[in-house]
């Protein structure tokens, strides 16, 4: 296996203290942090260490529930349910040695929350959790729409989660602990990739490592991953955000969506137990319009911009 070769590159820590006085500051941080970057770090966002504490409680009542009552909720084409040991990223060829539960705010999710009978107050421990996400991730649209010079409601309103279509998920993570001796077996955590949502706001647990980014990426269409890695560090009261491949696009690929893995554990310093973690992927409406100011790539909705960036980021990997 070639030695991974790693780089320390400063991931932009950004306050949203204060944010209705800040707004112009928080933006060019932002702007910045998207341009150069693709990666960034929210403190002050307003949501507790305690209370993400409790939202991963949550989360692992559900992933300790036998897989047969799991299996109750499955995954389907919506991006919503459980799956275990299904997702194979092409620039591995294997599946994720993990399991993940998808929610969604609207009709997507009809018979698809775990029922009360199993853990009483799930559905709505989640969902009042997800919008305070929600509003989070409107206070850094409201900026990047200033960036682009788009009306400052205007990513808010194509992202609006009281529609009943609406597609912004909440994923919930828990990759399984892995052997620290070799077994002669190959073992994956996510293999590289770049998301295609519009934003990703990601929460970690404290001393549960394995997030790496490596930049490299100048247009959407292209591959642009290099050979130098950053380790991302776990703390669970910060939010470590990422640009995807939708907000590359609607930026004319001012905006850098960034690949990024989480790394199987192989070195000695590897963190080889159990890790959770829960991404809100930010994701359009289908009917909404998808077009930079300056036109670079031809307008598409938001349902086409999904089938066609999955398609081109699996085809580049395969070909990779």
């Amino acid at each position: 296996m070639a030695q991974t070769r790693y780089v320390d590159r400063t991931i932009p820590r950004i306050s949203l203290a204060d944010f209705e006085t800040r707004i112009d500051q928080i933006t060019t941080e932002l702007v910045d942090a998207a341009e150069n970057v693709g990666f960034f770090t929210l403190i002050d966002h307003g949501i507790s260490k305690e209370d993400i504490e409790g939202i991963f409680a949550t989360s692992s009542s559900f992933f300790d529930l036998p897989d047969t009552t799991k299996a109750s909720v499955p995954w389907n084409a919506n991006n919503v349910g459980w799956e275990k040991n299904s997702q194979v990223r092409p620039s591995t060829g294997k599946p994720d040695c993990k399991e993940s539960y998808q929610l969604q705010f609207g009709d997507n999710m009809k018979g698809l929350w775990i029922a009360d009978d199993h853990l009483p107050g799930f559905q709505a421990t989640c969902l009042e959790f997800m919008h305070r996400v929600q509003r989070i991730s409107e206070c850094l649209m409201r900026c990047f729409a200033r960036g682009l010079g788009f009306p400052e409601d205007f990513f808010i309103k194509c992202h609006d989660a009281s529609r009943p279509d609406a597609q912004t998920t909440m994923r919930l993570l828990h990759y399984f602990a892995l052997p620290e001796e070799q077994d002669g077996k190959v073992y994956h955590r996510a293999g590289a990739h770049a998301d295609w949502d519009f934003l990703t706001l990601l929460f970690q647990k404290e001393g549960q490592s394995g997030l790496e980014i490596c930049p490299g990426r100048e247009v959407v269409t292209g591959f642009g991953i290099g050979d130098e890695w950053t380790k991302v560090e776990a703390k669970t009261g910060e939010i470590v955000c990422n640009i995807g491949d939708l907000l590359m696009s609607w930026s004319d690929d001012r905006f850098k969506s960034t690949f990024h893995r989480v790394k199987a554990p192989c070195e000695a310093g590897d963190y080889f137990g159990d890790r959770y973690s829960i991404a809100y992927f930010n994701q359009p409406c289908k009917d909404t319009l998808i077009q930079g100011p300056l036109k670079k790539y031809p307008m598409v909705t938001g349902a086409e911009f999904t089938e066609i960036a999955m398609k081109r980021n699996f085809a580049a990997l395969q070909e990779k």
